[in-house]
């Protein structure tokens, strides 16, 4: 057996050598019934839905480190499969109001209905007291689009209020801020993020819902109660004291009573002419806080390259869900099962198939993250603190509820026009008689809302992908009428379970195979894929590989 197993080997070794492509997955490396055993066991309801700091995630880093180990995967951080990732559990309560006093008078927010605030601070009080309140458009600094919303204003200590979105929302220009397409920028991270690297001691995002994509009641939902964060040794002093949103109605009347057309002044922020102003206020506003340390784990499997062992290819997915919640038709468990245990049973799969070999030229690395439902927080601090270089990382594929109702004659891939990875997906999917496709959505900014995101901000190149819009035989209402029910019904419901007579695995084979092609591809190459020019993403590459 061992020198038929061989044979096979060698005559596959001459006929990639003769053909010079990558050898296709057969259906006898990835199936249905192969893909099932991951998926129905990881969403179970054993793992109690696999929330952090619970009984379920000890039980999900267990199961995960026994299917590595069986697999053949060797451990990814030294010589272990875990990474340990500091997380913070702040529960604010924020004063029920926020004044704003200016132009002679006093106006008062009340929180919810007005505002909503927080702190990423570890830190059991917030006071900001009469602060000044300035516009700065969209908050956004982006030296490849000669553009700089702080130009002339000193924001330090101050309260930054400023737009969603990004500037070429609504134009028709795709190479003005990419046009419809949310960039990173638009992305209310971002807009967090730049305000404390300006030293804002506040930052206010003015809520409109055609540009948010989303209506108010999920900006108060989302940013109130308890919430876990990264913890760094100085108790994230580098975020701003107070982060939030205000209504439309509310900058509307602060506008108007400072002398100033919300419209215009948006119009105006829309163009390089624009200069940020004060409004004529001070705004102070106070929170209080109680916190919970914990650590959570990332886990990490290796396979090391033949030929070049210090370059990789990381393959993600998350590994996390919500728990066990509020019950829903007599169902309090959380189970995940599209969101992710998709990705986890795909991500499984596809290590399976690496460790049977040949082996890869360049290492692969196996990457299962914690935290992703609560902001993304295990591929962020990857990111920051990486078990390997990110200018030796040649790409990450990441996966995310993946496409649970069979074989597709498209793939959808979020955010192209990125990198040269849609090149490889392009390629991978007319493979297997299959066309890409844009995201649909892409005002929606599904490109900042999984892991690879926190991969293209430390500059890897990303894909992230999935079959959609129309299936092999039922057609595209089908899909539709699939997609809206699982969104409507299932989705961060404890209807979200593994259910083997109505879902059809065969979409997550398809999309397994074409992840697994795309991966086996890079690892034998000794090229690196490039940002494209325009990429908010290509300027951190660039630093990155100064680095070699």
């Amino acid at each position: 057996m061992k020198m038929y197993k061989y044979f096979l080997i060698v005559i596959s070794l001459i006929s990639i050598i003769a053909c010079g492509t990558t050898p296709e997955v057969s259906d006898a490396n990835i199936t249905a019934e192969s893909m099932e055993k991951y998926l129905a066991e990881i969403s179970s309801d054993y793992y109690q839905g696999r929330k952090p700091f619970t009984e379920g995630e000890k039980r999900t880093l267990n199961y995960l480190e026994t299917q590595l180990k069986e697999i053949g995967v060797d451990p990814g951080n030294g010589d272990s499969y875990f990474q340990e990732v500091p997380l913070v559990e702040i529960t604010g309560s924020p004063d029920k109001t926020m004044t704003m006093k200016g132009h002679g008078e006093e106006i008062t927010l009340d929180l919810g209905s007005d505002f909503v605030s927080y702190t990423e601070r570890i830190q059991d009080e917030i006071n900001v007291e009469e602060s000044e309140v300035v516009f700065c458009g969209f908050g956004i600094t982006a030296p490849e689009y000669g553009w700089n919303d702080f130009e002339g204003m000193d924001v330090k200590g101050k309260t930054v209020v400023v737009l969603v979105n990004d500037p070429g929302f609504g134009s028709d220009d795709a190479s003005f801020f990419k046009g419809n397409t949310m960039t990173y920028y638009g992305r209310w991270t971002y807009k967090y993020e730049e305000a404390a690297r300006q030293g804002a001691e506040a930052l206010l995002i003015i809520h409109e819902t055609t540009s948010a994509g989303y209506p108010w009641f999920v900006v108060e939902s989302s940013w109130s109660g308890s919430a876990l964060h990264l913890r760094s040794p100085d108790g994230n002093k580098d975020k701003a004291a107070v982060q939030g949103w205000i209504t439309l109605d509310v900058a509307k009347e602060l506008f108007e009573k400072s002398g100033k057309d919300l419209g215009a002044e948006i119009r105006k922020a829309r163009t390089k002419d624009f200069k940020p102003f004060s409004l004529g206020y001070t705004m102070s506003h106070s929170l209080t806080n109680t916190f919970k340390n914990d650590v959570s784990q990332n886990v990490a499997g290796l396979i090391k390259g033949t030929e070049r062992p210090d370059e990789y290819i990381i393959y993600s997915a998350h590994w996390d869900h919500l728990g066990i919640g509020q019950a829903v038709d007599g169902d309090s468990i959380y189970n995940g099962a599209v969101d992710n245990g998709t990705g986890i049973a795909s991500l499984l799969s596809i290590a399976e198939v690496f460790a049977q070999g040949p082996p890869p030229a360049r290492s692969v690395l196996f990457l299962f993250v914690t935290a992703e439902e609560q902001g993304l927080l295990g591929s962020q601090y990857y990111g920051e603190n990486p078990i390997y270089p990110p200018n030796m990382t040649v790409a990450n594929l990441n996966m995310d509820g993946m496409n649970p109702f069979g074989p597709m004659k498209y793939l959808t891939v979020t955010g192209i026009g990125h990198s040269d990875l849609d090149e490889y997906a392009e390629e991978a999917a007319a493979a297997q008689g299959r066309e890409i496709l844009p995201d649909q959505e892409p005002e929606k900014g599904y490109f900042f809302r999984s892991d690879h995101f926190n991969f293209a901000k430390v500059g890897i190149p990303a894909l992230y992908a999935e079959g959609s819009l129309e299936h092999m035989e039922k057609g595209r209402d089908y899909v539709k009428e699939q997609r809206q029910g699982y969104l409507d019904n299932r989705y961060h419901q404890p209807a979200d379970h593994y259910d083997p007579d109505t879902w059809d695995l065969g979409g997550l084979v398809q999309d397994a195979k074409l992840y697994y092609n795309v991966g086996q591809r890079l690892a034998s190459e000794s090229t690196f894929p490039q940002w494209k020019e325009g990429s908010e993403f290509k300027a951190a590459r660039e630093e990155s590989m100064m680095k070699n």
